[in-house]
């Protein structure tokens, strides 16, 4: 069974830490999106720089530093266990407020993992 590990990383700056550190147990295929959550969007409504009448680009152009999520997909329980070790290692406790958020999810099928680097 193949598993889905997904890493909202709320300081960007961990990134690096978390990547390199995956790489060195094996995980090559990582996706890094850059990515905000409903509570920045929430505070940047509530900015007191915006015009009166504010247009949509007034609004999405926030100061805050958004969140990275990596996410892969590997092949054993053993990857994921070693990947979540490394991601607390990097930004300490999940429960931990301002960290980051890492879920699983089972995949039940993918295509493509066994792919050798070009």
């Amino acid at each position: 069974m193949s598993f889905l590990v997904v890493l909202i990383v709320d300081n960007p700056d961990d990134c690096p830490c978390i990547l390199d550190a995956w790489e060195a147990i094996g995980i090559t295929g990582i996706t890094i999106l850059e990515s905000t959550g409903l509570g920045r969007v929430r505070k940047a409504l509530l900015r007191d720089d915006l015009p009166l009448m504010p247009n949509l680009r007034d609004i999405l152009s926030t100061r805050e530093v958004p969140h990275r999520t990596l996410f892969s997909v590997v092949s054993s329980q053993e990857k994921v266990d070693r990947m979540v070790k490394e991601a607390k290692n990097a930004v300490g406790d999940l429960d931990a407020p301002h960290t980051g958020f890492l879920f699983v999810v089972p995949v039940s099928e993918a295509h493509g993992l066994g792919k050798s680097p070009d």
